[in-house]
């Protein structure tokens, strides 16, 4: 199926720096790909809610909850986990089961070659989507080719400076059926029954857009800068504050990653201040008129989203002549993908998505 016309592929936006003359194999089996995912919090000891640390090997999210209802004979919209993880991987993450006095099933008898219970804990709440701290991340990459002084040299500045936070493709769907939706439900006013696919086409679109913007930053170097006016978010919040001028301490407080420029995730905004930032950020918007009417139609408020991650902890060894194991932190919403394509841009092979 052909890509939406307002659609731009993910390896088709800027980089922070020049393509390497590398390539490697990654994600050719399970263990290539292993996420560890932290909430930040631990179970509170009471409530009608388990909270379970799962560990997965090839099976997506969906597929546990599904399966967890099963086996606690509950409805699948009592169970809910803070984020999808990646079918094709190793991931650990939380879900949680309410069980609403019900007496706990034996988690132990959960566990199969798929999926295994590490920990559970009762709680007073359901874990909401987007409630978790990161995601620790281990990636093995395979018949690496390439200078390997380079490749360090990189992996260094992807330490120092982070990576542009692009929504990668699992946000869009396969070969971008997603904004193909989104465009029949925003513009075309096609109805969608299913609450789950309206919040992922939504979703798309929002991302869509961001990324094109930020790709105009990455291409005018001013991604990670804060530029006067910028609309400046703090760091692990979705608090954020107009910047009008970009003294020493603004300057200090972008260095050690206390704040960030952002970008927009378009919807209904009620608290405007104009600038140049803004101005220009709405220049660009007007492209997408009828998108972001169509969010806002939706009943969508507008967000901010940091145009840089913080890739925390990098460490890297290789471990043959030809494989490099790396590993490193990310804020929750941040793509692995995103590290990869500034460290082996165009080619790195996906085995498998």
């Amino acid at each position: 199926m052909s890509l939406d016309q307002d659609f731009i592929k993910v390896d088709q936006l800027a980089h922070a720096w020049t393509p390497l003359n590398a390539s490697a194999m990654w994600r050719c089996q399970p263990e290539d790909f292993q996420v560890f995912e932290d909430l930040g919090f631990e179970p509170d000891g009471s409530g009608e809610h388990v909270l379970l640390q799962i560990q997965k090997r090839d099976a997506n999210t969906e597929w546990v909850s599904r399966k967890l209802a099963k086996f606690a004979e509950v409805p699948v919209r009592d169970i809910s986990y803070a984020g999808l993880k990646d079918r094709f991987a190793i991931t650990t993450q939380w879900f949680s089961v309410r069980l609403a006095g019900k007496v706990n099933p034996d988690w132990d008898a959960f566990s199969d070659d798929e999926t295994r219970v590490l920990q559970w804990g009762l709680h007073e709440r359901k874990l909401k989507r987007g409630s978790l701290k990161n995601n620790h991340f281990t990636v093995v990459l395979r018949e690496l080719q390439g200078d390997k002084v380079e490749l360090e040299q990189r992996l260094q500045q992807i330490s120092e400076n982070g990576v542009p936070n692009y929504f990668t493709e699992q946000r869009f769907g396969r070969d971008g059926q997603n904004i193909k939706m989104a465009r029949q439900m925003l513009i075309e006013n096609k109805r969608i029954k299913d609450r789950h696919k309206r919040g992922l086409y939504l979703s798309a679109a929002r991302s869509m857009m961001f990324n094109h913007l930020l790709s105009q930053r990455v291409t005018a170097g001013s991604w990670n800068k804060i530029l006067p006016g910028e609309n400046i978010l703090l760091s692990g919040s979705r608090s954020h504050f107009i910047a009008d001028q970009v003294d020493e301490t603004i300057e200090q407080r972008l260095a050690e990653w206390d704040i960030h420029p952002s970008g927009p995730l378009p919807g209904q905004d009620d608290k405007v201040v104009v600038t140049a930032v803004y101005e220009m950020e709405q220049q660009y918007l007007s492209n997408y008129q009828d998108w972001c009417e169509g969010l806002i139609k939706a009943g969508l408020k507008a967000e901010r989203r940091s145009l840089r991650s913080r890739v925390e902890r990098l460490t890297w060894f290789f471990q043959d002549d030809d494989r490099l194991v790396l590993e490193f932190t990310l804020d929750k919403g941040c793509y692995a993908n995103g590290v990869m394509r500034e460290l082996l841009v165009a080619t790195v092979a996906f085995t498998r998505s």
